[in-house]
């Protein structure tokens, strides 16, 4: 069993994090703006597109998906409400209008 050992710093990687953050701007696309940053530091291009999505990930967190999804949810819920009361006028307003048309074809 072999074990890998951590070569870089939790200061090191934060730092390579935000210079991609910071230089993105100034390549073609985000991976390479990683993969020059990683020569730069001396780790692969993977590992450091591994470091920002978990610190992307670790800045999102849980509590703002949760506020974020409750807010969707509460919306969706109002809609499928509207909805259903829309459906139910729409239904009667059938009905109505179906027996108005019998009525008038039997005289």
């Amino acid at each position: 069993m072999s074990r890998t050992r951590n070569k870089f710093s939790p200061e090191i990687r934060d730092r390579a994090v935000r210079m991609v953050g910071e230089h993105r701007a100034d390549y073609g696309s985000e991976w390479e703006a990683m993969s020059s940053i990683a020569v730069k530091i001396g780790c692969t291009a993977e590992t450091l597109r591994r470091w920002c999505r978990e610190e992307a990930s670790r800045r999102a967190g849980p509590a703002a998906l949760a506020a974020d999804e409750k807010a969707r949810i509460k919306a969706l819920e109002r809609e499928v409400k509207e909805l259903r009361r829309a459906n139910e006028i729409l239904r009667k307003a059938s009905a109505y209008f179906a027996m108005a048309e019998l009525d008038r074809r039997e005289r």
